[in-house]
């Protein structure tokens, strides 16, 4: 299986030998620049600039750890475009947001801002800065977020599923995550609506999701991710899909089957027209098929039975009709889905989400 991470379509892959961390943790300092009267910033009192100094500043001095606060000051600067605006965001005095700055630019040795008479615009080194600065503070939050969740005796992961597979699939994953961490309360959401699912988990209401998906990026059956969202995802198990019909069915006996034989055949599809099955069964039928709107999973597969007409459902959700003969398998080649768990980045290093990670993939 490969690991990879998806963004508005976007993939990249990863081993499986160990979870993908995005950033390293993040190094602050203490100290919150050089004393008063000593820096090189010293006197400067609401000013982007001291009098008289110009050209990039070199550090007198090994150059400290970097600083949250002055982090957080620094994208203020770079996104307000002026010392004055990032105080009031901050709730700083404008002196103090200069010093910060000023301080930063010493630590590091660049100038991080050009100083006009309209404002400040952030410099080369600035904007690569700037990208750094993002992932170490929001780095740092996560760390927050987790030694919270660890002295308030978090031990709860929320997975969510589309209903299918909150049926056949999720109870696997579960025992094999109760023998792995007893202690930890699983909290299940199934929803018919993948979209809705997906959007659950950009917006951090669930850690994790299951859902059925083809290709090598995150939608590439044919829906669309979460518009901006940043999601990783790693495929668990091949899906194939089974065309069935009613053990009487006039292809019961056939030896193959087109997709051309199935004109003037009724095909059952769920409600929602972006739902798994209904995307594969377009990508194999085309529109030369009449749709039937059945329902969920178990309605398609009690009106097959009966003869509605012919439904293309996944394997794990016949099987025990084929086995039965209640329905019976026709032979037209069909695509096969990926099993996908999909997670935000930020729970990648989340130790519930962690062993939900692993106990879906043994």
């Amino acid at each position: 299986m490969a690991k990879r991470s998806a963004a508005a379509g976007r993939a990249g892959t990863a081993g499986t030998a160990g979870l993908r961390t995005r950033v390293g943790a993040a190094r602050t300092g203490t100290g919150a620049g050089p004393a008063a009267g000593t820096g090189p910033a010293a006197g400067t009192a609401g000013a982007d600039r001291p009098a008289g100094v110009s050209g990039t500043p070199v550090p007198a001095q090994p150059a400290p750890p970097l600083d949250l606060r002055q982090l957080r000051t620094f994208e203020a600067v770079a996104g307000t475009g002026s010392v004055t605006d990032a105080a009031v965001r901050l709730g700083l005095a404008p002196s103090s947001v200069s010093q910060a700055v000023r301080t930063l630019e010493v630590a590091l040795g660049v100038e991080l801002f050009e100083r006009r008479p309209r404002g400040m615009r952030v410099t080369a080194a600035g904007e690569r800065l700037l990208v750094w600065s993002r992932r170490l503070l929001e780095q740092a939050e996560q760390a927050r977020r987790e030694v919270v969740d660890a002295g308030r005796e978090r031990t709860a992961v929320r997975l969510g599923a589309l209903e299918s597979i909150a049926a056949a699939i999720v109870p696997g994953i579960l025992q094999r995550l109760g023998a792995r961490r007893p202690d930890l309360d699983v909290e299940v959401t199934s929803q018919a609506d993948r979209s809705a699912l997906l959007a659950s988990v950009a917006a951090g209401e669930l850690d994790a999701a299951l859902v059925l998906d083809a290709g090598d990026s995150l939608g590439g059956l044919g829906f669309a991710p979460p518009a901006g969202a940043e999601l990783e995802f790693l495929d668990l198990e091949p899906v194939p899909l089974v065309l069935v019909a009613a053990p009487g069915h006039r292809y019961a006996t056939a030896d193959r089957l087109a997709p051309s034989d199935l004109r003037g055949e009724r095909l059952l599809v769920n409600v929602h027209s972006a739902c798994s099955f209904a995307l594969a069964t377009g990508r194999l039928c085309g529109p030369g098929v009449e749709r039937v709107h059945a329902g969920s999973v178990a309605v398609m597969r009690a009106w097959a039975r009966r003869g509605v007409g012919l439904a293309l459902l996944p394997s794990f959700a016949v099987a025990d009709d084929l086995a039965a003969g209640t329905l019976t398998a026709l032979p037209l080649p069909a695509p096969t889905l990926h099993l996908r768990l999909t997670w935000p980045p930020s729970r990648t290093t989340h130790p519930p989400t962690r062993a939900l990670l692993y106990a879906a993939s043994a």
